[in-house]
């Protein structure tokens, strides 16, 4: 019974901090704010419930239910609708979900979005060790100059995960090329399942399955992994054996991003030979 209770009074909060959240947000905003006229003087300040309503294409009475509190189903579709003609930011919108009960979607910011300043610096700051970014469909977005003559990234790498499986030199360099192509193809097969919508996915399936015999046998297998930390042991042409340690890190705003830092794992001599190369290949 006291279990019973304890739920009871939290579901009760999350409606009533509901119910303050979306009558602050409406009252913040005027007509002129959404673009519709003002109709005479107000009583109370900001947009009527009404207004609201009619803009996020919903029933008065079922906008006032949520405004209100009540323990009412929602959607995605609704609550997104809600956002909009509220004018809510990213962090708002997830907090509109939380607090009416659903899991919030993904900050996945808006596609091509390109990095900006902040992240660029901190890739050059993880110098001279390699660091880049990649998108939830392995697309390189962004890099460190390290990344680059580590990896031997140039013009012909798009794509991390086709130019594992097809690009010469990229392939070439994993020491343990068939111990990591396992992880790879499972950690795209579960974002394929996360993002059943996105269509990228499937392309980038196809070209692989027409010119990879290697990822065909390995998409076969129904097995599904989420990468987030591992080593990396690589074979570069001019120092020789390298191995890495390497965390992906999502950024809290743009879930679509994976930041991926490399360490030279300790008693390797990787630490000196990135050193020395980077010497060599000044920026």
């Amino acid at each position: 019974m006291s279990l019973m209770v304890c739920f009871v009074t939290a579901s009760q909060r999350r409606r009533d901090q509901l119910k303050e959240f979306l009558r602050a947000k409406r009252e913040a905003l005027t007509p002129a704010d959404v673009g519709m006229p003002a109709a005479g003087r107000r009583r109370t300040p900001g947009l009527r419930r009404e207004e609201v309503a009619v803009l996020a294409g919903v029933g008065v009475s079922w906008y006032t239910w949520l405004e209100q509190g009540r323990d009412i189903k929602v959607s995605d579709a609704v609550l997104d609708a809600v956002a909009r003609a509220l004018l809510l930011g990213e962090a708002e919108r997830t907090h509109l979900y939380v607090l009416a009960g659903l899991n919030p979607p993904d900050p996945a910011g808006q596609p091509g979005m390109p990095v900006n300043d902040q992240l660029r610096a901190v890739l050059d700051a993880w110098m001279p060790n390699p660091a880049h970014v990649l998108d939830r469909h392995y697309n390189l977005v962004a890099m460190n100059d390290a990344s680059r003559w580590v990896f031997g990234y140039d013009e012909d790498v798009s794509n991390c995960m086709v130019a594992f499986f097809t690009h010469p030199i990229y392939r070439g360099r994993f020491t343990s090329w068939h111990e990591f192509a396992p992880d790879m193809v499972a950690d795209f097969r579960a974002g394929a399942a996360r993002y059943p919508d996105d269509p990228v996915f499937g392309r980038i399936v196809e070209e692989l399955l027409a010119t990879s015999p290697d990822f065909a046998e390995l998409w076969a297998r129904p097995e599904v992994r989420s990468r987030s930390q591992g080593m990396k042991e690589l074979t570069h042409p001019e120092v020789g054996e390298l191995v890495f340690e390497y965390s992906l890190f999502r950024l809290p705003d743009r879930a679509d991003l994976n930041v991926v830092l490399h360490t030279p794992h300790p008693d390797t001599g990787t630490k000196e030979k990135v050193e020395s190369l980077v010497a060599v290949h000044p920026g």
